[in-house]
């Protein structure tokens, strides 16, 4: 399937790829409530993005849907953010955590920090830790929302605005972001005085688990503190695989 017939299986005559990639994140939000409220969520990490696209969504429908996956070794930080905004917002944040059972074997068997053991160790516990407690919080959404840009790794260079999520059932995944530099990020959230994570402020731009994310030096790539031991095409959690993009599956 080519990308316009993805894109067409989702918009309609709304819009074209073009009209797409010119269109803000504003109108792609609210195209996405009109269309599937309440089967539509933003996944939030509490980060840059996020914290933005949480302020969009609350200025359109007060009552937008947003998850967060609690893995368990985020930072205290992260939770400090959360509360910030569900008491700035008024948010009801849906929260998943990984399978208990799932963790304890994983630990049991492979100790506290297998991920720095091989690649596949750290997809392992990525899959224990994010990608099952993903799949039960799309499981019923017709699309989800993402805070991914093209700017932030070599990874994500062909997002697009609105993408087909073949490995969560072809859903529609939206990028409203994917366009913006990390400059307009910081730009809104100062505009709008919208609450931050205090570990941006530490030289952290890129902010996963406590024990696979560091702060970075000055001039360092964005995503250089995620999984520094690895190289950085191999730097994403499986959170985020490639979706339909240039007519390739």
């Amino acid at each position: 399937m080519a990308v316009e017939q993805a894109i067409a299986q989702f918009v309609g005559d709304d819009w074209t790829e073009a009209g797409l990639e010119a269109a803000s994140p504003q109108a792609i939000l609210q195209w996405a409530l009109e269309r599937w409220h309440p089967r539509v969520a933003l996944a939030c990490s509490f980060g840059a993005e996020d914290v933005v696209l949480v302020d969009m969504l609350a200025a359109l429908r007060p009552d937008a849907r947003v998850f967060m996956l609690d893995t368990a070794r985020l930072h205290d930080e992260v939770y400090d953010v959360a509360e910030r905004i569900r008491k700035r917002y008024g948010l009801t944040i849906e929260i998943y955590f990984p399978d208990a059972e799932a963790v304890e074997a994983l630990a049991r068997e492979s100790g506290f920090y297998s991920f720095r053991d091989s690649i596949e160790a750290r997809k392992q516990c990525c899959r224990v830790r994010k990608i099952e407690p993903l799949r039960r919080a799309l499981s019923g959404l017709d699309a989800w929302i993402t805070g991914l840009r093209r700017e932030q790794s070599t990874t994500r260079t062909a997002v697009g605005k609105v993408e087909l999520d073949q490995a969560n059932g072809g859903i529609a995944k939206l990028n409203p972001l994917a366009d913006w530099s990390e400059q307009q990020v910081w730009a809104y959230i100062a505009e709008h005085e919208v609450p931050y994570n205090a570990l941006h402020d530490r030289g952290f731009p890129s902010i996963g688990c406590a024990p696979c994310t560091r702060a970075i030096a000055p001039g360092e790539d964005v995503r250089a503190g995620r999984w520094w031991w690895e190289l950085p095409e191999l730097k994403e959690c499986g959170l985020h695989p490639a979706g339909l993009k240039e007519g390739k599956p």
